[in-house]
């Protein structure tokens, strides 16, 4: 079975969730720099940091198709900071089968997931995303057609519970059935989305399950619900014998996430190397503007009508010419903007603003007058 760079991975092993136009490739990178401890050391940039990212989820359908080059925006990566999977979803095997040769040819990924717990209603309706949890047989083909086609890149899956109740050992069986290299569980169902707590004692069920199997063929088990910080995570994998641990929405705002996940202790019981416990670090207000200038620059820079030229300051964010909406980096900004004196009012400047100038000149502005006192 190829675990490919998973098992070059100390446990607990952290990841980025994959989200729609959240986890672009210049969030990626900006995630990648700021949750590096010696994130100002040039080794420390250039080392594989221990996390692992996901792009957002692309269509095997669109990348097959005439227009994929527009697709093929959301499989960009301009950072080699951190391990990065590329996700796919679909619902035809020789689909998967040609994209996943497609990215392994390019060189670029360290790794291929499937999504098959989308609940999004136009993507289980091409048979796509949480659908395939209705139809373990084609599930099935699908990995082992991925699998095939990406040569030395290791293959996983990403899911939940069941559909419409917990089906946990039945679904989780069919998928094992298959050998991905690792399960991505989140621990709710499709019906449940996110409107109940994520049922982590799950996962002492699927360990369970992957246990029975010789220990060559044992995929990694992340789990994925509710996850806010490291140490939770850490403290999750202990309790329910999870290899890792995956977090989304934790990181709006907060691309230092991950930084206290970089440091490993010395072995301790299983075999694998464990990290100790280090206090979650606390960005500070001036920290946090000057990661919102340099996101929005690097994300005009990659993305907006001047890309070639890189002339930020002169890029209009209201012009067509746009690989990804600037709209999308807005959604950033009630992130960074919380939690401090003022931060409604420059929230409402920066969503206001028509070009990079002006938000530089008011996040300038406001920094000035925080240290006077004004």
């Amino acid at each position: 079975m190829n675990f490919g760079f998973w098992n070059k991975l100390t446990r607990p092993i952290f990841c980025l969730a994959p989200m729609a136009n959240v986890t672009d490739a210049v969030f990626r990178a900006i995630i990648a720099k700021y949750s590096c401890t010696k994130c100002n050391d040039e080794h420390a940039q250039s080392m594989h940091s221990q996390f692992i990212t996901w792009t957002e989820f692309t269509s095997v359908e669109a990348l097959c198709s005439d227009g994929r080059q527009f697709a093929q925006i959301d499989l960009t990566k301009i950072d080699d900071h951190s391990p990065t999977v590329a996700q796919i979803f679909g619902s035809k095997p020789e689909q998967f089968k040609r994209v996943a040769k497609e990215i392994a040819e390019a060189k670029v990924f360290d790794g291929i997931d499937i999504n098959m717990g989308c609940p999004e209603k136009s993507i289980e309706k091409s048979g796509a995303g949480a659908a395939l949890m209705k139809n373990p047989k084609l599930a099935k083909e699908i990995i082992l057609a991925t699998k095939k086609g990406a040569g030395p890149l290791p293959v996983s899956v990403k899911t939940r519970l069941g559909y419409n109740k917990n089906e946990l050992e039945s679904w989780t069986s069919a998928i094992l059935e298959a050998k991905p290299s690792a399960i991505i569980m989140h621990l709710r169902t499709r019906k449940e989305m996110s409107k109940v707590p994520a049922d982590w004692s799950q996962i002492e069920v699927m360990r369970k399950l992957i246990d029975q199997l010789p220990e060559s063929e044992r995929p990694i088990l992340i789990g994925n619900g509710d996850v806010e910080n490291v140490e939770q995570g850490r403290a999750l994998c202990k309790k329910y014998g999870a290899d890792g641990v995956m977090l989304g929405r934790a990181v709006f705002g907060n691309p230092w996430l991950f930084r206290n996940a970089e440091k490993p202790s010395p072995a301790e019981g299983g075999g694998h190397k464990s990290y100790k416990s280090y206090t979650t670090y606390t960005p500070t207000v001036q920290e946090r503007l000057e990661a919102l200038l340099e996101h929005t620059k690097l994300y005009i820079d990659t993305f907006g009508p001047d890309r070639k030229t890189r002339k930020t300051e002169s890029s209009e964010l209201k012009e067509r010419d746009w690989l990804k909406n600037f709209d999308y980096m807005k959604k950033h900004y009630k992130a960074y903007c919380n939690g401090f004196t003022d931060a409604k009012e420059l929230r409402i400047k920066l969503m206001e603003a028509e070009s990079y100038s002006e938000i530089e000149k008011s996040v300038k502005s406001f920094t000035k007058n925080r240290k006077s006192g004004i």
